[in-house]
């Protein structure tokens, strides 16, 4: 956690304190339920240097540079939208968080002061972070209320008058009977007929002479209906057909079970582990990784997509299992999926040095395909972020929309934590949340399904 500045304290002024001390209320009843990247933009207030300064420290790493000093305008206003939005992600929180009463009164009752436009905004990596000035809140000005000029002149009635004697005018000719002579009815009741039918004449066939044929329309033939298989020949011929390559996470975290929630694996990752005894922490652990976890899962359901995934696309592995950089295999034809599945069931997460290089996964994987005259496709099976460099993730998922536009890159988002969705909103992909066995299952096989790369051989 690094330090973005830090403001003198007047620990005379008991007001000051006492809001310091709500303001780190506040942080420990949202962070349970946030986001860590929504969290992230409040930044955490601490008395440092004997009291004598408030420190504000943020887990976000770069150099903090304050929003005011942005002369980007563009860039500015994508940050002041990010930073809005996320404001607007904890409002919706907060309305749904299983809370007191009383602990959403006093959230609700600094929301205004997080929103404040006095609060100085500091940006580190293009992200957003608050740092609060515990002031009154500051809202926007509102526009000066300029009186209405009067509205009705003298010649204004006389022009609503002249449109009066128009209208009655128009009246006065459409619906006086004077002067129109009534149409004359006759005293006879007019006589119905009924339509009559005209026949047709017969027609006469003649018959047929010696040296004439007859000549008779056939059918048109049907239209071949689009195959939904892929024949043998078509696998042999195996040249510009899509080609697919699988991200999988292989990182300690992907151990969390999947019988907890979001919010009982944050609990564990800031548990106070010191405080337990031997037996109590092997037991909390055991517990948090009880099968089925989000590996064992996530490998057993891989497994029967890749038998879903037609038989003349060739599919490659991408394993994220520690810095500096993803590890790759070659491509797996189709006799030999066997291997590529063995080598996915044997994935385990390291012991030491255990994290998730996905931006190089992605940057490797992109490199693999073509993208540009062919349709191919990426699959990434995760549950978090990238931790092993700063690089912008989804600059990258920029830089290869424009160079491989026929690139698919579709996440199935094991914790539903929205970290990477730009990755598959820039490529034209899409993401997928699971956090059950049974929505695993599912959002695998719509992931896979959404390729259009899963047609069976022609028998």
């Amino acid at each position: 956690m690094q330090r973005i500045t830090r403001v003198m304290c007047d620990r005379n002024n008991c007001e000051k304190i006492s809001l310091l001390d709500q303001y780190n209320s506040l942080l420990a009843l949202l962070k349970p339920y946030l986001t860590d990247r929504t969290f992230s933009i409040l930044a955490v207030a601490r008395l440092i240097d004997d009291n004598q300064y408030i420190g504000w420290y943020t887990e976000l790493e770069g150099q903090p540079v304050l929003l005011n000093e942005i002369s980007d305008q563009s860039l500015k206003a994508k940050i002041e939208k990010t930073l809005q939005d996320r404001i607007n992600d904890i409002e919706t929180t907060v309305k749904l968080i299983p809370i007191t009463a009383e602990q959403k009164t006093f959230i609700s009752s600094w929301l205004p002061k997080i929103k404040s436009s006095g609060n100085h905004i500091y940006v580190i990596n293009d992200e957003p972070v608050i740092v609060n000035t515990f002031e009154e809140p500051v809202l926007p000005a509102s526009a000066p209320v300029i009186p209405p000029k009067p509205f009705w002149r003298w010649w204004h009635f006389l022009l609503l008058g002249l449109l009066l004697l128009s209208l009655l005018g128009i009246l006065w000719y459409l619906f006086c009977p004077y002067g129109k002579a009534k149409p004359t009815v006759p005293d006879t009741k007019p006589v119905i007929t009924q339509p009559i039918e005209e026949k047709k004449p017969e027609s006469v066939v003649e018959p047929l002479k010696e040296d004439q044929q007859s000549v008779v329309k056939s059918d048109p033939e049907p239209i071949p209906a689009p195959k939904n298989c892929i024949t043998r020949e078509e696998i042999a011929n195996n040249t510009d057909t899509p080609k697919m390559v699988m991200i999988f996470d292989n990182s300690a975290s992907m151990l969390f079970t999947l019988m907890e929630t979001q919010t009982s694996i944050n609990q564990y990752l800031h548990a106070d582990f010191y405080s337990m005894t031997r037996q109590e922490a092997e037991a909390y652990e055991k517990r948090m990784t009880r099968l089925p976890n989000r590996l064992s899962t996530s490998k057993k359901v891989a497994l029967s997509s890749i038998d879903k995934i037609q038989a003349d696309v060739n599919i490659a592995l991408v394993t994220l299992s520690a810095c500096p950089a993803a590890q790759t295999t070659s491509f797996y034809r189709y006799e030999n999926r066997s291997k590529l599945k063995n080598k996915i069931s044997r994935l385990k997460p390291l012991e030491n040095n255990s994290a998730t290089p996905l931006y190089s996964g992605i940057k490797q994987a992109s490199k693999m395909l073509d993208g540009v005259n062919r349709d191919d496709y990426i699959l990434v099976i995760s549950d978090g972020e990238d931790n092993c460099t700063k690089a912008n993730i989804c600059a990258l998922a920029n830089k290869i929309a424009t160079q491989q536009p026929r690139l698919k890159i579709n996440i199935v988002d094991i914790a539903g934590q929205h970290k990477i969705d730009c990755v598959a909103n820039k490529t034209g992909g899409k993401v997928y949340i699971a956090q059950s066995p049974k929505q695993v299952i599912n959002q695998m096989d719509k992931a896979v399904s959404s390729m259009n790369i899963s047609k069976p051989i022609c028998e």
